[in-house]
């Protein structure tokens, strides 16, 4: 797609395709991956609509309803996110009207009429609320996890990190330095940054006891946790465990994968949610039929960790230990919450602990 020119050479108006590939080049560049994902996603629905080819200024509310009546079709996006998909559309709008590529400036403003859409809207659904996993599930699971995998779900029950702030954590992040008894982690990447600004995470005791062996010997832009490890542990148990010497054909055939299956640094959304359905599954194989562990997922940790502080400390201390935005939270209030998320460490203990 190329812009329309004037006899000068000047882009006189661009398409909507044009506009999502200078939008997308942005994002990449000035915004945390797991963002340019999202508008990645949301806006392949524009494309996917047949609305490449519009001018940019010819982009209506009715067109943008069009998209988002495709989304619904499909079936394959809750009520949620299609909402969140549009508003990332209009946002899109936006930030063309600012770098005039969008010209009329009542583009963006006409977008911005389409309504989100409410709960019960015909031909959408709502995933079920997310229920906290309780501690006796995660502390029955523990044993079938591997050590990495053991740790990072400790972290979260700790801390209520979200999954995804647990297995990017790289050993950059980590600043040990304050001599005031916490560490603090910063991700590098932080969902809600752009509502409250980088947020640290201090990691009291038992965070530390958990996170030092996987620090040591490693650059700053290491993962923390990585798939490696756990798989090098793994192979270290089965060694250790043998009866009988492994058969040096079973130490080719070893080597010979290494080098065709490349394991990855970091674990990633799917690979740490099936670590810990195959540890279920491994503590299930021993456990007669009455007495086996539900499947969970590791998002229900950080909803653990929010009924827990909510109910012990209150609504705010828990906002402030997990990183939510609301109306009301801005910027101003970054000071005040590490203080709380600093208490919450200096006082934390591991319930898994005897």
């Amino acid at each position: 797609m190329f812009p329309v020119l004037d006899s000068a050479g000047v882009p006189t108006s661009y398409l909507v395709a044009d506009l999502i590939a200078m939008f997308l080049t942005f994002v990449e560049r000035d915004f945390p991956k797991p963002q340019y994902d999202h508008f990645r996603l949301a806006v392949k629905w524009v494309l996917e609509s047949g609305y490449g080819d519009c001018p940019v200024d010819d982009f209506t509310p009715k067109k943008l309803k069009d998209v988002r009546q495709r989304m619904i079709n499909s079936k394959r996006i809750c009520r949620k996110q299609i909402n969140d998909y549009k508003n990332r559309i209009i946002r899109m709008f936006r930030w063309g009207t600012e770098e005039e590529i969008v010209k009329n400036p009542n583009v963006p403003v006409a977008l911005r009429a389409v309504e989100n859409l409410k709960k019960g809207k015909g031909g959408t659904f709502d995933h079920p609320d997310t229920k906290a996993v309780p501690d006796d599930v995660i502390q029955r699971t523990l044993p079938g996890l591997p050590s990495v995998v053991r740790a990072m779900v400790l972290i979260q029950r700790l801390t209520g990190m979200r999954p995804s702030e647990v297995f990017n954590m790289r050993v950059g992040d980590i600043d040990q330095s304050r001599g005031n008894g916490l560490w603090y982690y910063e991700p590098g990447a932080y969902k809600t940054r752009q509502y409250v600004g980088n947020i640290q995470f201090p990691l009291g005791k038992p965070e530390q006891e958990l996170l030092a062996p996987y620090l040591a010997g490693k650059k700053p832009d290491a993962a923390v946790f990585s798939p490696r490890t756990a798989m090098e542990e793994r192979n270290a148990e089965k060694r250790a465990n043998r009866k009988t010497k492994l058969p040096s054909s079973q130490k080719a055939r070893d080597k010979q994968a290494k080098k065709t299956r490349p394991i990855a640094e970091f674990y990633n959304r799917a690979s740490y949610r099936r670590a810990i359905q195959y540890g279920i599954e491994a503590v299930n194989r021993k456990l007669p039929d009455g007495e086996k562990v539900p499947q969970w997922t590791p998002y229900r940790i950080r909803n653990r960790v929010a009924t827990e502080i909510e109910t012990k400390v209150g609504l705010d201390a828990a906002q402030a230990q997990l990183g939510h935005t609301t109306a009301n939270m801005t910027k101003r209030y970054s000071d005040a919450q590490l203080a709380i998320r600093e208490r919450l460490a200096l006082e934390r203990e591991n319930p898994f602990t005897e």
